[in-house]
């Protein structure tokens, strides 16, 4: 189903009601609010004058816009202020006497400047929850220090594992850092917002993109602490847990083979043929198989080499062992399973034209979210949301001679 631009979803999901102010820019703030506006949060979008969130101009433009704008701001409204104007700072503290949630995701003190710290804000509306997202946190030594997710993917330990050893450590391919501190803020503000049913107050939510990071590192520090092991780069292996790996076939590609768990690692080897392997009782558990991993890579690596990729999984579909090939976003857009799950979704452009965009989740059963509206233009909602706050058109007009909005 395409949806149009002139066509406005009502608000419903589970989150139809709540009032959320965006503040800052790019990926972590903004993605937290996104994920929020997706089940029926109303979001309205703070954006400095002229220029916009940044985003609007990364990576590749349609009409001047960047289409990942197209998704990091959907069901999104967009007011136009200069933050660093006194009069702009108040129309803030009118919206946040109205709001729920406050995202930011400045350098830690920016709010404070600006006189719009937790204290004030807080004092302006007690039930407020305030989502603070920024490289190193609040607090500590490092708060100060400019701090973008590529850094906090260093720090946290997760750059240091992803290479093939011996080689130079290279990114994940999208903003991880960011975007898994975006979802540690969606889960703390929902834990704040269950807290005030009980409580009445609101608090404030310090995600660090370094911590966010940390805490899916799995085993990493207690092995560390308890066996002094720093856990080296492996590759495309699981390290520890047998066999999980990458295999090359016959035609050039590789074949994901996670052959880890007890009856799947027998099941593996009776559909490659390598009974001597499936009933060795040494390679019974994840333990004996660690002891002779080289030898089971080998071993499925000469099975996988005789076979397409497609021949591959044929064959371990029906051995019903988890395998996969390696998807390029070609291989998504033209995949049966993404289209049925809605993964797959088109919204309707100014210009008429469709762009394919990626579905919500998660996948509610009772209360969905939805695509309510596209991304805003720059500033398109700034009359509307003044007005709510009590402006006339006068006052408002005054202010976009100051060129405080616009």
């Amino acid at each position: 189903m395409t949806l149009k631009l002139t066509e406005f979803a009502p608000t419903t999901g589970p989150l139809a009601g709540l009032k959320v102010i965006e503040l800052g820019q790019l990926i972590a703030g903004p993605f937290a609010a996104k994920t929020l506006g997706d089940f029926g949060a109303d979001v309205i979008k703070i954006e400095p004058p002229r220029t916009g969130d940044p985003l609007r101009q990364w990576r590749l433009l349609k009409d001047g816009t960047s289409v990942w704008w197209q998704v990091q701001s959907r069901n999104k409204r967009s007011l136009v202020l200069d933050l660093k104007e006194p009069q702009a700072q108040d129309i803030v503290r009118q919206l946040v006497k109205q709001a729920d949630v406050l995202i930011e995701n400045f350098r830690p003190g920016a709010m404070e400047g600006w006189g719009l710290g937790p204290h004030e804000l807080q004092t302006l509306n007690p039930q407020l929850i305030m989502l603070r997202i920024s490289g190193y946190g609040q607090t500590g030594p490092y708060r100060d220090k400019p701090g973008f997710g590529v850094v906090a993917e260093a720090m946290s330990g997760l750059r240091h594992l992803t290479a093939e050893p011996g080689r130079v450590p290279v990114r994940v391919g999208v903003s991880i850092g960011d975007t898994l501190a975006s979802l540690h803020g969606v889960i703390g503000i929902l834990m704040a917002l269950h807290e005030r049913q009980k409580s009445g107050q609101g608090q404030v939510i310090d995600v660090a993109l370094y911590e966010a990071v940390f805490n899916c590192m799995e085993s990493l520090l207690p092995e560390y602490g308890e066996f002094g092991v720093v856990r080296e780069a492996a590759g495309s292996a699981l390290p520890g847990i047998a066999p999980s790996n990458a295999y090359r076939c016959a035609d050039g590609g590789y074949a994901l083979i996670a052959g880890n768990g007890d009856s799947i690692f027998k099941r593996l080897m009776a559909c490659m043929g390598r009974h001597d392997l499936g009933t060795d009782h040494a390679l019974a558990d994840n333990a004996g198989r660690v002891k002779r991993i080289t030898e089971i890579d080998e071993a499925i690596g000469q099975w996988t080499a005789q076979l397409s990729v497609s021949e591959v999984l044929k064959a371990l579909d029906a051995a019903a062992v988890p395998a996969g090939r390696i998807y390029t976003v070609a291989d998504i857009a033209a995949d049966p399973h993404y289209q049925a799950r809605g993964m797959l979704a088109k919204v309707r452009m100014d210009d008429g034209s469709d762009l394919l965009v990626p579905g919500i989740v998660p996948k509610l059963s009772r209360t969905p979210g939805n695509h309510r509206r596209n991304a805003p233009t720059l500033g398109q909602d700034t009359d509307a949301v003044l007005r709510e706050v009590g402006l006339t058109p006068s006052q408002i007009q005054a202010l976009k001679d100051k060129g405080i909005v616009a």
